[in-house]
């Protein structure tokens, strides 16, 4: 049966097309929606041990999580930035929040140590009690709306919700041992509550989406005690919290290959076993209907700045609608979902394809989140020395064909190259002949690597046909790491992303985008081709809602809220 479900996943050439990864859309098996799910089915208590704040909001706050396994502590300093110093870029050094998630109680003498070093961010030092650091900025003027709005007895409006969707977005979420936090090793092994991809990252954003309801309900009751009303239930779930990604994040899934190929396959496998298992009932074909009308709603209702996004967006609800229509069109003689897969991928665009995957995930849970513990994955990379240099020539003319088949003689197809920084050490992207530092280029450019090593091992082996990997890297040392590399994610099913990134077009966007898909944000919003604003836990359960039935937050739309303000 596994054996047959491995034969029906999509080939490697069409899932790491770099466009398709960058056309991804959040799913149920998302790190944020396994995150939540967790935290309801367990029940986690997570409660205010200490509220600090002044009646503009700002001061100390810690929150005490329990979980069946652990206590931890989530503690966030909120502080005056003046408007001109907010600034959401990697060089800036004060924000309106800081924050750290800790294991266990935090005692006064810790405490002082955080808030010594949490608002520093990558200037201070914490010790490995740390699983997480993160700061944020708010979004001054809806900020400033609500408040005003909830000061004078009135709930926001909704409209004006959606058009920023969050109080406050982060700006870098640290963890895996970086300034001292704890690392991955001990966080897998020691904290089963966390011992998912990204979990503490995607936990420490959830609490500061807590953290901003509450707060602004707290200074909105200080300042007008006679007048203020809470925050709506069914407003504060609407809230996000905003995020901005840079360049940052693109390295990433290619350095981490081996984990990305596990997060791939472990999605395809359950996209491979909706498509081809289960049945499309009158039942499941009807709750995919309204999954697509929430889908057009959703995305008529996403504001975006960017022409190119807004294009997008328009293209998919308009395919949304030529999707119920065909669909509807079928009857009965819809057998699997594996029908519509193959007619999207005919007629309609990547996002729309995606988008249908993404629901099909959705609507069939009995078949897709038992996947969510296998998303981890332990890194072994090595060399197989006595591989005979024919065999790996093989090896790359079968897996890397994509990369043998670009011109790399071409100056568009190798202008490009990427660099860190000298002032932050993050990733940079430059142009030959327009910028410094081509001679500091960092490897990302897998496939002209390769190309340069299947050069070179063709030579080698019309001198030398009966040698091995380890003779040939004797006489090409410069080579070891690539070869290493070959060898490696040859044994993955989806560890290569197809695409020259030393294209001089190369869109670092479809990178960012991928990696956020999987971790589950929406309402992309990209600012240039090398960043994006995006929204977090957008529609998620409050605290408040653990222990109770809630909604699926697949696709938030904006609450009906009118008759409220009337």
């Amino acid at each position: 049966m596994l054996a047959a479900l491995s034969d029906r996943m999509r080939p490697e050439a069409e899932v790491m097309d770099l466009a398709r990864l960058g056309s991804l859309h959040s799913s149920t098996l998302s790190f944020m929606r396994t995150l939540v799910r967790r935290i309801m089915k367990e029940e986690w208590a997570i409660d205010r041990s200490l509220f600090d704040l002044d009646n503009d909001g700002y001061g100390t706050a810690i929150y005490r999580i329990e979980s069946p396994n652990d206590i931890f502590s989530f503690v966030l300093f909120s502080n005056p930035l003046p408007d001109e110093d907010r600034n959401d870029r990697v060089i800036a050094t004060s924000w309106d929040l800081t924050m750290a998630l800790c294991e266990g109680e935090v005692d006064d003498l810790w405490l002082e140590d955080l808030r010594r070093n949490v608002p520093k961010q990558e200037a201070g030092r914490v010790d490995s009690r740390v699983f997480s650091l993160s700061r944020a900025n708010r979004s001054s003027r809806l900020f400033n709306y609500v408040l005003e709005e909830l000061s004078a007895g009135r709930q926001p409006d909704a409209d004006r919700i959606a058009e920023v969707g969050y109080l406050y977005r982060t700006t870098a979420v640290y963890g895996s041992g970086k300034l001292g936090m704890a690392d991955w090793n001990k966080v897998r092994s020691k904290f089963a509550d966390f011992n998912r991809p990204f979990a503490p990252e995607m936990f420490i954003c959830y609490m500061l989406r807590q953290f901003s309801l509450d707060q602004i309900d707290h200074i909105a009751s200080a300042r007008a005690p006679e007048t203020a009303v809470a925050l709506d239930d069914r407003l504060k779930r609407f809230f996000g919290i905003g995020n901005s990604t840079g360049l940052g994040m693109a390295p990433y899934l290619v350095n981490h290959g081996e984990l990305f190929s596990q997060w791939v396959e472990k999605r395809e496998t359950a996209l491979a076993q909706v498509l081809h298992k289960a049945a499309p009932t009158e039942w499941r074909i009807n709750l995919f209907h309204e999954h697509v009308q929430k889908a057009m709603q959703h995305f008529a209702e996403s504001v975006t700045s960017d022409d190119e996004q807004i294009e997008r967006n328009r293209v998919l609800i308009a395919e949304l609608d030529d999707v119920i229509a065909w669909v509807s069109g079928q009857g009965d003689t819809l057998e699997t979902w594996s029908v519509l897969s193959d007619h999207a991928r005919d007629v309609w665009s990547l996002e729309t394809q995606e988008l249908i995957h993404a629901i099909c995930l959705e609507i069939h849970p009995e078949l897709v989140n038992n996947l969510e513990e296998g998303f981890a994955v332990i890194p072994n990379p090595v060399i197989d020395p006595a591989m005979a240099t024919d065999a790996l020539r093989h090896l790359i003319e079968t897996r890397y064909d994509w990369a043998l088949a670009i011109d790399f003689s071409d100056p568009r197809n190798s202008d490009a190259f990427w660099y860190r920084s000298a002032e932050k050490l993050e990733p940079r992207l430059g142009f030959a002949g327009a910028d410094p530092g081509i001679e500091k280029q960092m490897p990302l450019p897998i496939g002209r690597r390769v190309r340069e090593c299947y050069d070179l091992l063709v030579e080698d082996l019309a001198e030398q046909p009966k040698s091995d990997v380890v003779h040939f890297l004797l006489r090409r040392p410069a080579m070891k790491s690539i070869v290493r590399r070959i060898q490696t994610m040859s044994r993955h099913k989806y560890a290569e992303i197809r695409a020259n990134l030393a294209d001089r077009n190369v869109r670092p966007m479809d990178l960012l985008r991928c990696k956020l898909a999987f971790f589950g944000v929406g309402k992309f919003d990209p600012r240039s081709k090398l960043w994006v604003r995006n929204t977090m836990y957008q529609g998620a359960p409050l605290i408040d809602d653990i222990g109770q039935t809630y909604e699926s937050w697949f696709l938030p739309l904006k609450p009906e809220m009118k008759e409220d303000r009337a």
